[in-house]
């Protein structure tokens, strides 16, 4: 959509300050806030403490627009997770190493000024949420892009800051690397509460969307907005197991190799006989044996580039 009546409206700017193009994100947003006659933005930064929930909480508090997320991946979950369900729009100012969810709808990750032009006058979506509960906790997190546990969440949390920032996602290569050896867990698996199944699995994977960094698409036919958990588990077996794994993926998810499984549900249960690391969208959440998935369909207002109509990623076309 486009905004034609802007009197009296504003934005809010959530600004990782440690990120290199923070400064010049809070100034774009400053400057076209002024440009299209909103009100100045209100700019909140997240810290090591609170990496975007107080902060979501208050733009919600003071009636925004819109709620622009500047930073990382992380920062993008943390107030996706306040905003999901509320009506209130978000946009995003990539500036994190895998920016994951801009990279699926085509968000400028190296342009900040073309990130902020979209939060302005972009088209508006309600795009899929997905809520995990990890070991049973009251309080569920969410998800845009994928979680799991195993060898994926042992990636993220083994990967090294430093290499991040001399190599970008090629730091995340390097940690799958080192992190190829290891044995399978004892897995029980529940779909849509159906009968539950087993495996032995190095990862057990949910998905929104498909595509990770260098654009590899690990959740082939997975749609943003389709009201469907994608969910892949990853078993490789004998000498050539991983060359399975990756033959498997390359070919979108054809053929019947068991080293890489699809489903598709609405709701899943993951219980592990030993505790495994967990991420949400690349941040590491520590060790669990139990994560469930439940999609929530449509439930957040999302801003992305106007007339992005990539069947791939959305199930129904822009108006």
């Amino acid at each position: 959509m486009t905004t034609t009546d802007r009197a009296g409206k504003r934005a809010a700017l959530i600004l990782n300050p440690i990120k290199n193009t923070g400064a010049d994100a809070r100034e774009i947003v400053e400057r076209v806030s002024s440009e299209e006659g909103w009100e100045a933005p209100l700019v909140l930064e997240t810290t090591v403490e609170d990496p975007g929930h107080g902060q979501a909480q208050e733009a919600l508090r003071a009636g925004v627009e819109v709620v622009i997320a500047a930073g990382g991946d992380g920062t993008v979950r943390c107030v996706a997770e306040e905003l999901s369900g509320t009506g209130t729009a978000m946009a995003l100012v990539p500036l994190g190493t895998g920016n994951l969810l801009a990279r699926n709808l085509d968000i400028a990750v190296d342009n900040p000024e073309e990130a902020v032009d979209t939060a302005f006058h972009g088209t508006e979506r309600r795009i899929d949420v997905v809520h995990v509960t990890v070991d049973r906790a009251q309080k569920a997190h969410v998800f845009l892009v994928m979680a799991g546990l195993g060898y994926d969440a042992a990636i993220m949390s083994d990967t090294r800051d430093d290499l991040k920032d001399k190599v970008g996602w090629l730091a995340y290569v390097d940690a799958g690397i080192r992190n190829l050896p290891g044995k399978p867990a004892r897995t029980t698996i529940t779909i849509d509460g159906g009968r539950p199944f087993d495996r032995r699995l190095r990862s057990v994977m949910g998905g929104n969307c498909g595509k990770i960094m260098g654009g590899l698409e690990i959740f082939p036919g997975a749609k943003i907005d389709d009201g469907l958990l994608d969910l892949m588990t990853v078993a490789p077996r004998g000498r050539f197991g991983w060359l399975n794994v990756a033959g498997k993926l390359f070919a979108k998810g054809k053929g019947k190799d068991p080293s890489l499984e699809y489903y598709q549900c609405s709701r899943a249960e993951v219980q592990l006989h030993e505790p495994l690391e967990v991420q949400l969208d690349g941040d590491p959440l520590g060790k669990a044996t139990h994560m469930s998935f439940e999609m929530k369909p449509e439930s957040l207002r999302l801003r992305m580039p106007y007339g992005r109509k990539d069947p791939a990623i959305l199930s129904n076309p822009l108006p």
